[in-house]
């Protein structure tokens, strides 16, 4: 349902969730190809009846897998099925309940800790937009992240220098049926060529329903993961890309090591360069164990983010040392400990509960 997940984004007024590298890589699930007639008879099986305008989504699904070289396999098509439920119930441009108040709420909070008067930004929203209601009116009856966008963008396009000094910094940072990160998207057409036809910027595609799909399934499904399940792509898609084996990962440096660490995923902390996080002062306290020096463990974390930290030493070593202090060997997926924030939430959500809802979705899909 819409506002069941706590994306790490919609509304936000924060950082931008961390991009993984390794994003422009096959398939993962491999078998035998099936035909076009095929895939788009699997995709309408998938698609729940009661969407409006079936076949539209089933084109732009079609066109999605075909464009990022994916099998359109029934367990693919009904993951993408799954989170698209989960986080828009196929809504192209979904109505979040009480969204006025919402953005009002993280205006207010933005300007406080920006040390802005409150009363001095009111004001200037109190300005009349290019439809002619003032910023505070359209703030009042936006029903859609797409509406507050725009709301932005006019205000930005009307404020003196307001385009080179706030256009990167939108606050919706999620958009569309999937609600697909916008500097993923944009760091994904860097690496690999955007299929469509850009009419305004790829952070405007993602609020289309072809866009958001392409980079919602390359986000997905577009990077190489030794998953037994599902399920932990689904984690990842909350959580970032490789969140569950990193999560796996610190699970075993906390038993090689004794030292009880966070699950969460994250291997080196925002701001690294200014502190050292608790996984690598963890892994500092075992080096001599671990053969490695303070440098190549640094290093090989630099490398979480992609396929390529598993073939690291230090992943090796870890793994090697935990499974002899668990007498059995360690599980290389786990799904991050993650206690979920965002100003649409009103009750206490994590990462598990996101994976295991969208799961709940994967499964009955199966059985359409």
């Amino acid at each position: 349902m819409v506002g069941e997940r706590a994306p790490t984004g919609i509304l936000a007024m924060m950082g931008v969730a961390s991009l993984l590298a390794g994003c422009a890589a096959g398939p993962p699930v491999e078998g035998p190809s099936i035909t076009a007639a095929q895939a788009r008879a699997e995709i309408d099986r998938s698609i729940p009846r009661a969407v409006s305008d079936r076949s539209g989504w089933a084109a732009d699904l079609y066109a999605g897998f075909t464009a990022l070289a994916i099998e359109p396999s029934r367990d693919n098509i009904c993951a993408v099925v799954a989170v698209i439920q989960q986080e828009s119930g196929f809504h192209v441009d979904p109505v979040v309940p009480g969204l006025g108040v919402i953005a009002w709420r993280e205006i207010d909070a933005r300007a406080e800790r920006a040390g802005v008067p409150q009363l001095l930004l009111h004001s200037l929203l109190q300005l009349k937009s290019s439809t002619g209601r003032t910023y505070g009116e359209r703030i009042d009856r936006a029903r859609t992240e797409k509406e507050l966008s725009d709301i932005y963008e006019d205000f930005i396009g009307a404020v003196p220098l307001g385009q080179p000094l706030f256009a990167d910094r939108n606050p919706i940072r999620t958009r569309g049926p999937m609600q697909v990160n916008v500097a993923f998207a944009e760091q994904y057409a860097a690496l690999k060529t955007y299929p469509y036809p850009v009419r305004v910027s790829i952070a405007d595609e993602v609020f289309t329903r072809r866009g958001s799909l392409y980079f919602g399934i390359a986000h997905l499904l577009d990077y190489p993961a030794a998953y037994d399940r599902y399920l932990y792509r689904f984690a990842d898609y909350n959580a970032g890309q490789y969140a569950s084996r990193n999560a796996a990962f610190q699970s075993a440096v906390s038993s090689a090591s004794g030292i009880a660490l966070a699950s969460d995923g994250a291997l080196l902390p925002h701001g690294a360069a200014i502190r050292t996080g608790d996984t690598e002062l963890a892994l500092r306290a075992m080096a001599g164990r671990l053969n490695l020096s303070e440098s190549a463990i640094h290093s090989s974390l630099e490398q979480a983010r992609t396929k390529g930290f598993e073939l690291t030493p230090l992943y090796r070593r870890v793994f090697e040392l935990a499974d002899q202090s668990a007498a059995r060997p360690l599980p290389h997926e786990l799904v991050p400990h993650i206690q979920l924030h965002g100003p649409k939430l009103t009750r206490s959500l994590t990462t598990a509960w996101y994976a295991n809802r969208v799961e709940e979705r994967f499964e009955r899909c199966l059985t359409r």
